[in-house]
């Protein structure tokens, strides 16, 4: 519980509003002695020279009314400080010794602060030069107890304790009310975590609210378990195909050895199918086997690419030519455009492997009776091969798919051509970039760099 976010948060915020209403509140009182210090000096100044000179007018009279100066200045004391032996007021004054105040100095100042102690009390006093006859005659001291001004600081220092004291109960509530709205989304992520640890991928994960930084970790959260839950449903999805894909020429070849094994076949020329047959099975695994290596290393960037010159219009008619009985078999119009006659330096088997790749899938997904082009071109410094389509178009939520691996449209195939023919394209410093329509087609479009290469 003392470990945790819910506690640490309000009573780390909480700390922080003690320590800084402590620093505020002692710089405040600080500020409020010193003024009120240099306000009560202002007033015993003025009201010393009031005193002085109303000695100096009535100098001639025999009664000077000291208590009515006394309580007209609010009870503060007045005090008098010879100048010279038997200096004398004629109302006499409550004299201090002639030591208090140093008279010379205060001849060239015209007045000074004291602190006095008198009767065991504390006084803050100021000093002013009495002028009789244009003769120093003493000094008159007014003072103020100090406890006065003391009164006034512990005034300040209740009022602050009680607003510090309510500023800290506001504090502590909303400090409570911030912790529970940081801490609550980030224990359901804590929990949604855990369930994901365990393998629930279908998990709930809290709505973000507003924009802050939890909304947006919350909102990410959320795209990475969906991510992995598509990822564990592609993963089952290439374990279904690759079993699939693995156990159909692996009946084919284990039922054609078998019938040869047996002798059923006697006919030389069905034996010579038989084995035809079980080679291309053959082949189909191995081209299925090496499609899932050259992902994996593709992966891992520990795939090799060779250069070499390559004639891009003798690769384009040998691939072309790869798919010619499939197109006849089932009537699609298949047709070749080459506009240009590049030779780069490239890794041609690479080349072949993209652009079989790409034909393969526009071979999957047109109908019959529909139209396959292949088209070669070069300009601007690359070359471009186009594979296009009347299939049936691919969604604008689709695009971001078809090249990730073993995801497919119809849940047929491994998802591996098109995820290896956009690998294997930047591998070769290119780019696959892909046009569709819904209805009407799709395609494709392979560009490679053509530095290093010539126009024939």
């Amino acid at each position: 519980m003392l470990g945790s976010l819910r506690f640490r948060l309000p009573a780390l915020f909480l700390l922080g509003i003690l320590l800084s209403g402590l620093v505020a509140s002692l710089i405040a009182i600080r500020f409020f002695q010193s003024y009120t210090r240099t306000h009560a000096i202002d007033e015993l100044r003025a009201e010393s020279v009031g005193i002085v000179r109303l000695y100096a007018r009535q100098a001639g009279a025999s009664i000077i009314k000291v208590p009515s100066l006394e309580s007209a200045i609010g009870g503060d004391r007045i005090y008098f400080v010879p100048a010279f032996p038997g200096a004398r007021l004629l109302q006499p004054l409550p004299n201090l010794p002639a030591s208090t105040v140093d008279i010379s100095q205060l001849k060239a100042r015209g007045s000074t602060t004291l602190d006095l102690n008198v009767s065991h009390r504390h006084y803050l006093a100021v000093a002013k030069p009495l002028y009789l006859a244009d003769q120093l005659f003493g000094a008159v001291v007014v003072a103020k107890p100090v406890s006065q001004l003391r009164s006034r600081w512990v005034t300040l220092i209740e009022r602050l304790g009680i607003a510090f004291g309510g500023g800290v109960i506001v504090a502590g509530l909303l400090g409570v009310y911030l912790s529970r709205r940081i801490t609550e989304p980030l224990l359901a992520l804590s929990a949604a975590a855990d369930e994901i640890a365990y393998g629930n991928y279908a998990v709930e994960v809290p709505e973000p609210r507003g924009g802050d930084e939890i909304s947006h970790l919350s909102a990410r959260f959320g795209d990475m378990a969906a991510k992995l839950a598509e990822s564990e449903q592609l993963s089952r999805n290439f374990l279904m195909s690759v079993s699939h894909e693995l156990r159909t020429p692996l009946t084919a070849i284990r039922g054609h050895v078998a019938a040869l094994r047996e002798g059923v076949i006697h006919d030389a020329v069905m034996q010579e199918a038989s084995l035809a047959v079980i080679g291309e099975e053959a082949m189909r695994l191995e081209r299925l086997v090496g499609d899932v290596l050259d992902l994996a290393k593709l992966d891992a960037n520990r795939f090799t690419v060779l250069q070499e010159e390559v004639d891009m219009e003798q690769l384009c008619e040998r691939v072309f030519a790869a798919f010619g009985d499939v197109a006849r078999r089932r009537a699609i119009d298949y047709r070749a455009d080459v506009s240009a006659h590049p030779v780069i330096v490239t890794d041609g088997d690479r080349v072949l492997q993209i652009i079989s790749n790409l034909l393969s899938n526009a071979f999957r997904w047109t109908p019959e009776g529909g139209r396959i082009e292949l088209s070669l071109s070069a300009a601007n410094g690359s070359v471009s091969v186009v594979v296009s389509d009347t299939g049936p178009g691919i969604t604008d939520e689709e695009l971001d798919r078809i090249f990730r691996p073993f995801w497919s449209r119809d849940g047929g195939g491994t998802g591996l051509g098109l995820a290896i023919a956009r690998e294997l394209a930047l591998a070769l410093g290119g780019r696959i970039e892909v046009r569709s329509q819904l209805g009407i087609g799709s395609r494709f479009e392979l560009v490679l760099p053509a530095e290093g290469g010539s126009e024939v």
